[in-house]
């Protein structure tokens, strides 16, 4: 059977989606401790129209963060499909990754979203709170699994009920990207 394409949102407004996201939920990636909590993403617009990504997590009681750049992949598309681009690994940047991020959804007050890709092997559920309630949660999950996500991979993101205001101690050595290539 083939698979649907998958719904994209078309005229995404970039500058109300600049700011704080909390990451809910997600598909386990090697690219994330799997021991993160308060995991959170702040986007913002840069004068080129570019946007910085900031995506930080804490394990250990440490700070990690990892910072990138998102750009349209079709400057000529109204189609919320970016490209996100980091260096790895990130205490001595020296390999580009890219990578897609796709807007699937995202409410009339950009309040929650929900991101994926084309191979369908990520997902993310985001919201400008930490906490989101179990109806809107639950409408998302249905909205990915009727984009032909296996939603049964989803995990929910531990977040605090006070986020981290401060940055906190970094993990300077980069020990949550190395275990990530070991997958733990």
């Amino acid at each position: 059977m083939a698979t649907k394409a998958m719904e994209v949102v078309k005229g995404l407004d970039v500058k109300r989606y600049m700011g704080r996201w909390y990451e809910i939920a997600c598909f386990p990636s090697r690219f994330q401790p799997s021991d993160g909590v308060n995991t959170r993403a702040t986007y913002a617009l840069r004068d080129d129209g570019t946007v910085n990504v900031l995506n930080e997590t804490w394990s250990g009681g440490k700070r990690s963060f990892i910072e990138g750049t998102a750009y349209k992949a079709d400057p000529n598309s109204d189609e919320a499909k970016l490209k996100v681009r980091f260096w790895v690994p990130p205490f001595l940047p020296l390999f580009p990754v890219t990578g897609d991020y796709w807007v699937l959804y995202i409410d009339q007050d950009y309040q929650f979203a929900l991101i994926g890709q084309p191979s369908r092997n990520y997902l993310w559920i985001l919201s400008r709170k930490n906490h989101m309630d179990d109806e809107t949660y639950n409408e998302l999950v249905q909205r990915a699994k009727d984009e032909g996500y296996d939603v049964s991979k989803l995990h929910k993101t531990p977040q605090s009920d006070s986020p981290p205001e401060e940055e906190g101690p970094l993990d300077t050595k980069g020990v949550w990207w190395i275990k990530s290539l070991l997958g733990k």
